[in-house]
């Protein structure tokens, strides 16, 4: 396996808790000429070494949903379980493997799905869900075509229950076509809301948006939704790295040149923000976020110049690791860095996969490994992370899944 001279410190850095250190260095190394040929961990090994192979089992049988594209939980001692179905609905179902699932909101009336990528595509519990019973959903809308993200409350009357009343519209984002809406949603260990937005859809991004800081598309944002009012629907973190640029530049961006981030998470342990991106035709990758960086679509693919043999690439932040399409898929779903107790031999690794390969990856950032872990017949719609942090597989098999040794 080949290395730089300093991204492999920056990985360390990151992987002994030194994250604020690994982030400049990271930061420093993308933007300097000696940093910029093809990342050691960019190719992945069919090697059986570092974590043994493993095999993916049929878990929660009797939870079976058409397009589940994600499942979370509400901190707030109940177990249960909540699962995302892109048409619109939202299922819920104690954290048991032979449990049977309820509806907790059904809003298909509202959202539009008609395109493959829209629907309702996110869900995130408030960090006081005890005692707000705020919870959070990102979908696209049609006529005209945008996308929402919205607060929703609990049922007064019945806490296995939400109310659709309750919406209140924080954001919306016009979308000019039927793709690459992101869609992603999360709270951050600072209590802020991240809202993950693709470039706004076609090929090749036509419009420009993902270098385009007076856009919202293409990019990660950092919102303040405490103390939302219809005065004010959501604050701008004071520490955003483009507060105080010009007036046209959207404050509420955390990083940008994105294609299409679809699934990006905390590691819990150290604070850091992984991201799966989807690429074009070529190149899938998957990026370490930090504030500010532009992660340069579509100037670049992956760590190819996108439209050209020769691009500027000066300032641009560089994927951590990329794969070829469609030699080994087709399009990234990113995953979590796995904190469980069932699977020590993966224990600080980066899970992620591929929808169309059903291949799923460990990316070890302490010892510099990167392997396929499984090889799946599954279509992986999305990861998902229990409150143990044990991580679950949705396919769009309408099954759910969780990996095993083999």
């Amino acid at each position: 396996m080949s290395t730089t001279s300093r991204l492999p410190r920056v990985l360390a850095a990151l992987a002994t808790g030194a994250l604020l250190l690994g982030a400049a260095l990271l930061l420093h190394a993308c933007q300097t000429e000696e940093a910029r040929p093809v990342s050691p961990l960019a190719t992945p090994s069919r090697e059986i070494s570092g974590p043994a192979r493993m095999e993916v089992e049929h878990v929660f049988p009797n939870v079976a949903f058409r397009r589940m594209v994600h499942l979370t939980y509400a901190d707030d001692d109940t177990d249960r379980l909540f699962l995302v179905l892109q048409p619109g609905r939202i299922m819920t179902f104690p954290h048991r493997n032979d449990a049977t699932a309820t509806e907790f909101l059904d809003i298909r009336e509202r959202v539009s799905d008609e395109g493959n990528e829209e629907g309702l595509l996110g869900m995130a519990f408030d960090p006081d869900f005890r005692e707000t019973g705020h919870f959070y959903l990102s979908y696209t809308a049609a006529n005209p075509r945008r996308s929402i993200v919205s607060r929703f409350s609990v049922s007064a009357d019945d806490p296995n229950r939400g109310d659709p009343d309750s919406e209140f519209i924080l954001l919306v984002v016009p979308q000019p076509y039927a793709n690459h809406n992101g869609g992603h949603i999360v709270f951050g260990p600072d209590g802020y809301l991240y809202v993950g937005l693709g470039d706004g859809g076609s090929s090749g991004d036509p419009r420009g948006h993902g270098q385009d800081l007076t856009t919202l598309l293409g990019t990660i944002l950092r919102i303040d939704v405490r103390n939302a009012s219809t005065a004010q629907r959501y604050g701008i973190p004071p520490d955003n790295p483009f507060v105080g640029r010009s007036a046209d530049v959207r404050q509420e961006i955390w990083a940008y040149g994105l294609r299409n981030p679809w699934r990006f998470n905390f590691d819990r342990e150290t604070g850091a923000l992984w991201a799966g991106d989807v690429g074009q035709n070529r190149y899938e990758e998957v990026d370490l976020i930090l504030p500010g960086g532009n992660y340069g679509w579509n100037v670049m693919e992956g760590f190819h110049c996108f439209r050209s043999d020769d691009c500027d690439q000066e300032g641009l932040a560089f994927p951590i690791v990329e794969y070829s399409n469609p030699d080994q898929g087709c399009s990234v779903t990113g995953g979590y860095v796995y904190r469980g107790s069932r699977l020590p031999s993966i224990e600080g690794a980066y899970i992620y996969g591929d929808y169309c390969s059903g291949t799923i990856w460990a990316l070890d950032y302490d010892v510099l490994e990167h392997r396929i872990l499984a090889e799946t017949p599954l279509r992986i719609a999305a990861f998902a992370e229990g409150p143990a942090g044990e991580l679950y597989i949705l396919s769009f098999d309408s099954k759910v899944y969780r990996l095993r040794p083999q």
